[in-house]
């Protein structure tokens, strides 16, 4: 095998041992699973955040509530703000089904209290859903530049057994197992670099998401209570003159 040869990849796969193998094993996993969580879920917040829009955008622009119920489960069924939109409503229909013969505490409550605790619990179990797999890239970026530094404390070992046995440090003896220790060093790197920037964007991305269907619960609630969605567009002069022309003089 040529000079070049030993040197190359191929001659640092070579030179290593079981416990090398194990670690470039390990950080090519981690490496692997960062990759397919960071392509999935970018693709997915991406998706989730365009449809999201769109449903709320489509289901105020409906005529009438009946016809935003259909919108959304005919076309919207398994997205978030369907989700958060037809929990709500149900709960709205529970409310005014039993208001006149409620049998126990829950059916006892105000419609507001009931719409309120609807929107709440669905926006902790999308909230949960968004952070499903952010936990694997913490991990990652946290344990990956270890178990580089694992791998290189196991190189700078062989590299004091070689001087040890042969009695000479000369390049020849230490460069290899040398040159494994900063690879390792510079994988555990590579692995954790991708991971952190993914989860810090992805946490974000969640937060914006988060914010949104907070928002459309907002509207919501006061949609289904008062039977008017706010005018969130209009200025504050404007709605202070409103407000001020419907008060009692």
């Amino acid at each position: 095998m040529s000079e070049t040869g030993n040197h190359g990849l191929l001659g640092f796969v070579q030179q290593l041992d079981a416990a090398g193998i194990c670690v470039a094993l390990i950080l090519l996993t981690m490496s692997l699973m960062a990759w397919y969580f960071i392509m999935t879920k970018g693709w997915r917040a991406s998706q989730i955040r365009r449809r999201n829009n769109d449903i709320i955008d489509r289901f105020w622009a409906a005529p009438n509530l009946k016809e935003a119920i259909h919108l959304l489960r005919d076309h919207y069924g398994e997205e978030s703000a369907a989700r958060l939109a037809t929990g709500a409503i149900l709960a709205t229909q529970h409310h005014q089904q039993h208001r006149d013969h409620a049998a126990s505490l829950g059916d006892q409550s105000s419609l507001s209290d009931i719409v309120v605790r609807t929107l709440r619990q669905t926006l902790a179990r999308e909230h949960a859903k968004l952070e499903s797999g952010l936990s694997i890239l913490a991990s990652i970026g946290a344990v990956a530049p270890f178990v580089g530094l694992f791998g290189t404390v196991w190189g700078i070992y062989h590299a004091l057994a070689r001087i040890s046995t042969t009695g000479v440090a000369t390049l020849d003896k230490v460069a290899g197992p040398v040159g494994e220790a900063l690879i390792m060093t510079a994988a555990g790197i590579a692995v954790a670099v991708p991971a952190v920037l993914a989860y810090n964007a992805f946490a974000r991305a969640n937060r914006m998401l988060v914010a949104d269907l907070d928002g459309f619960a907002h509207d919501l609630h006061t949609y289904l209570t008062t039977g008017a969605k706010i005018d969130v567009d209009a200025s504050p002069v404007a709605s202070l003159r409103t407000l001020a022309k419907r008060s009692p003089t």
